[in-house]
């Protein structure tokens, strides 16, 4: 497994070993032995979650749960191809706004670990895009929230407007959020 930093502390970039031949390849994608082998120590999960999208452009984001209900996920690309975005979002954070995004395809079979106090959204690249990811604790209606995707600075290297749902258009800006995450520097 091959694991790198980003600018955020604590958002990850995995990588697992693929094993190809001429049928094609196998992989493990999660394994906590081989994780702690590497120095990660992710939190356990409680849910998958499965999502297609049609359309190139199509932009989900930026989404969240509150406390007590906040998720970190484990995201990957199980078909197509996106763009894959984490912003910090804990009060008192150095990197507060700031965003780091990565291309996620089923084609470089790499993952995004964004932990809890991060906002999480993505934009596919390819048509009938599927995005599988780990989530740390259950779906909690009353705790789910977002930001608007275009109040962050993000440059989504969008082809044509992005495609939205009713609850993503309407979200509220960075800048009237109030964070409901706060930092906690490492000891």
């Amino acid at each position: 497994m091959l694991v790198e930093t980003t600018k955020l502390p604590g958002v990850l970039i995995l990588t697992p070993k693929r094993h190809g031949d001429a049928r094609g390849f196998f992989s493990e994608s999660w394994n906590r032995r081989t994780l702690a082998e590497a120095g990660v120590d992710l939190p356990e999960f409680v849910q998958d979650n499965h999502s297609f999208s049609t359309a190139i452009n199509t932009l989900r984001g930026l989404h969240f749960q509150s406390p007590p209900n906040a998720q970190g996920k484990l995201v990957r690309c199980g078909r197509g191809a996106l763009f894959d975005v984490a912003v910090d979002v804990r009060k008192g954070s150095p990197t507060y706004g700031d965003w780091v995004g990565v291309d996620l395809t089923f084609d470089n079979g790499r993952q995004l670990w964004i932990p809890a106090g991060f906002l999480h959204g993505f934009v596919t690249r390819a048509a009938d895009t599927e995005i599988v990811y780990k989530c740390s604790d259950y779906y909690a209606p009353e705790s789910d929230g977002g930001v608007a995707w275009d109040s962050v600075g993000i440059d989504w290297q969008l082809t044509a407007e992005p495609i939205l749902s009713g609850k993503d258009a309407a979200a509220q800006t960075l800048a009237d959020f109030d964070s409901p995450f706060t930092y906690e520097p490492q000891a």
